[in-house]
């Protein structure tokens, strides 16, 4: 019977030296505190604690974690946007100062997560109410700078860092919406239809040049007909005059009256515009009388131009 307190106070003593080993799991930390002031870190595996004295005070993931926002901002032109953000955020590093920030900082883990998702709104909303409602959704790259610049250094003081943010929704009240949409509508149109009038332009501009130079074309070659005629007519009256010249030499040589030369003359016109004539009607004085009217008024012009030399 006297042997019992002692196996009592035997297994007191083993159960208090058993609570003393301490289990902390992979991607874990644990933190000790000695009579609620903090004492050391416990790394992932079995650790040993002073029993009755180390208490450990909290168990704090090194994981990556992620939060999902929802949250409302108005535009500088009194626009609703509405924003859904993905945050990925983990511990900034195992050091005793950090682990230290991350235990004590906060009250609880609730308390972290209305600062943190607080901050990242508040940040947005000042960036948003600096834009206008058009802009907001280009600048998607922007507002994620803008976050991280304020969020960096206010997440590490608080024992974390920022690993990425995602805007992965931006929209508008409905009302906003279709008229962005009758508004996009609206730009293609005009697009379309300032691009079939560039398309219009250019083709009846080439027509234009295409037309400019068949007509420079067809002068030209009008120009070089035009010349060609009048050095064939040029060599016609040249060889008309010495043939004329010289058929007056041999009538005045023969002793014969020039009349007979332009009676000639006048039968070989009235000859060519039988055989050359395209139905156009000229009225010629065929008879006896006015052939010797024609051959006078012929000779006295020949006669004025002489009396004239």
């Amino acid at each position: 019977m006297e042997s019992i307190p002692f196996i009592i106070i035997g297994v007191l003593a083993l159960v208090i030296i058993a609570s003393g080993f301490v289990t902390v799991n992979q991607g874990n930390v644990a933190v000790i505190t000695v009579f609620g002031k903090y004492r050391r870190i416990m790394a992932p595996g079995l650790n040993f604690k002073i029993p009755l004295i180390e208490m450990v005070y909290k168990r704090i993931s090194i994981q990556n974690r992620s939060a999902e926002l929802e949250f409302q901002a108005v535009s500088q032109d009194q626009a609703n946007v509405y924003f859904k953000a993905m945050l990925l955020y983990a511990v900034f590093n195992q050091s005793d100062e950090t682990i230290k920030n991350v235990a004590f900082k906060f009250v609880d883990e609730r308390s972290f997560m209305q600062a943190l998702i607080r901050t990242i709104e508040g940040t947005i909303r000042s960036f948003v109410a600096t834009k206008k409602q058009a802009e907001i959704l280009g600048l998607r790259t922007e507002i994620i700078l803008e976050v991280k610049k304020h969020l960096d250094d206010t997440l590490q003081d608080w024992g974390f860092h920022m690993i990425d943010i995602q805007l992965n929704d931006i929209t508008f009240d409905e009302e906003i919406i279709k008229s962005m949409s009758r508004v996009v509508a609206s730009n293609n149109l005009k697009a379309a239809a300032e691009n079939e009038g560039q398309a219009l332009l250019i083709t009846r501009t080439k027509a234009a040049e295409a037309e400019g130079n068949a007509i420079k074309i067809s002068a030209l070659a009008e120009k070089e007909a035009a010349q060609q005629r009048g050095q064939g007519i040029a060599l016609f009256r040249e060889e008309v005059a010495k043939g004329m010249a010289l058929a007056a030499k041999e009538m005045i040589h023969a002793d014969l009256d020039a009349s007979f030369l332009l009676f000639s003359m006048w039968t070989e016109a009235i000859k060519h515009f039988g055989e050359t004539g395209k139905g156009n009607v000229i009225f010629l004085d065929g008879s006896t009388d006015g052939m010797n009217k024609t051959v006078n008024q012929m000779m006295g012009m020949m006669k004025m131009k002489e009396n004239g030399k």
